[in-house]
């Protein structure tokens, strides 16, 4: 995955919510090749510790990988940090479209408020590279499709979308000011095994292992960019690499899979690969969901060699297959 530079051995990357679904797998990767990790973590308790723990199971004990627990919200929270870090992958933030309409402070404090203490602490240790989760709600109902990046996003319609598009203008400052190399990747609906479980693939599956209705909001024709972990992965590797190769940089890629799957479609798919006939409970459109997400991945191959590798219904098998697993060993555990 990615270009191993001969200079790996010496670079050190914080990851920042390193026990969530995506900085799991990419604390993983990194790891893989070479690099030392510092992992950063809340444990915020949107959803389950213990899921997060697992999560980090594969790595925690690597003799490259040290963990500190701490709230980026925290001033100052990050001083207790003495490593030398080479660059920075901010993936930690409060996500969820539909949580952030009711509790519209928390996102300010976990997204912007957390980044700002990120983007202080480089500039207070002279660390001057960062590779930042951003996402494509930044586009919000946009009809002008497939998404480029150098489109309008002043029409959000979430606060989680704003708290994402308010970090990128603060690290345009932060980059201006400093002289910080940043790049923006705007995540699309990144799926795969460890998926946080409010997303609707895993609770799709979930429902429907369970033989019970899944909830469908709308007609079923909104659509998602879905994207597999591992393309995602493989894209902030590739952003990373970019950053230790250049200098004076300040960019934003979408990292998608630029192949919109509808709703409706969605459930065909994981229905069909579990061999039930799903029961659907058709709900009106929830405030602040978008109708479609579709990225314009073409600045991100010409910049970084960003390559899509996985298709929709190879990943669900995948998603599936691990899901299946993991219900098992929770099976066996209780006998």
């Amino acid at each position: 995955m990615g270009i191993v530079s001969k200079q790996v051995e010496a670079k050190t990357v914080l990851v920042t919510g390193c026990a969530g679904f995506i900085g799991s797998h990419l604390s993983e990767t990194l790891l893989s090749l070479g690099y030392k990790v510092i992992g950063v973590d809340n444990f915020d308790p949107f959803y389950s510790i213990d899921l997060k723990m697992e999560n980090m199971e594969g790595f925690k004990r690597n003799k490259a990988f040290k963990f500190y627990q701490l709230d980026l919200c925290q001033n100052g929270s990050l001083n207790m940090i003495q490593e030398e870090i080479s660059l920075i992958a901010h993936l930690a933030g409060k996500a969820g479209v539909r949580p952030s309409i009711q509790n519209p402070q928390s996102y300010i404090d976990s997204n912007i408020s957390a980044t700002r203490n990120i983007l202080d602490f480089m500039q207070k240790k002279g660390i001057k590279k960062l590779a930042f989760a951003s996402s494509s709600s930044v586009y919000g109902n946009n009809p002008i499709v497939p998404f480029t990046e150098d489109q309008n996003v002043d029409n959000v319609i979430s606060p989680y979308a704003f708290s994402k598009k308010s970090c990128e203008i603060l690290n345009h400052s932060y980059h201006y000011l400093y002289d910080l190399d940043i790049i923006n990747m705007r995540f699309f609906t990144v799926f795969g095994p460890r998926q946080r479980p409010d997303l609707a693939i895993n609770k799709f599956v979930k429902l429907i292992h369970n033989n019970e209705p899944i909830p469908m909001f709308g007609d079923g024709s909104t659509a998602r960019d879905y994207t597999f972990v591992d393309d995602t992965v493989d894209g902030i590797v590739k952003t990373c690499e970019y950053l230790f190769a250049n200098h004076s940089v300040f960019n934003t890629i979408n990292l998608g899979n630029s192949y919109p799957i509808q709703l409706s479609t969605m459930i065909e798919v994981i229905a069909k690969n579990c061999a039930v006939t799903p029961i659907i409970n058709q709900l009106p459109m929830q405030a602040g969901d978008v109708e479609q997400t579709y990225a314009d991945i073409s600045k991100a191959r010409d910049l970084i060699g960003y390559s899509p590798k996985v298709p929709f219904e190879e990943g669900i098998d995948i998603f599936i297959n691990w899901f299946k697993n993991k219900e098992s060993a929770v099976i066996s555990a209780k006998i």
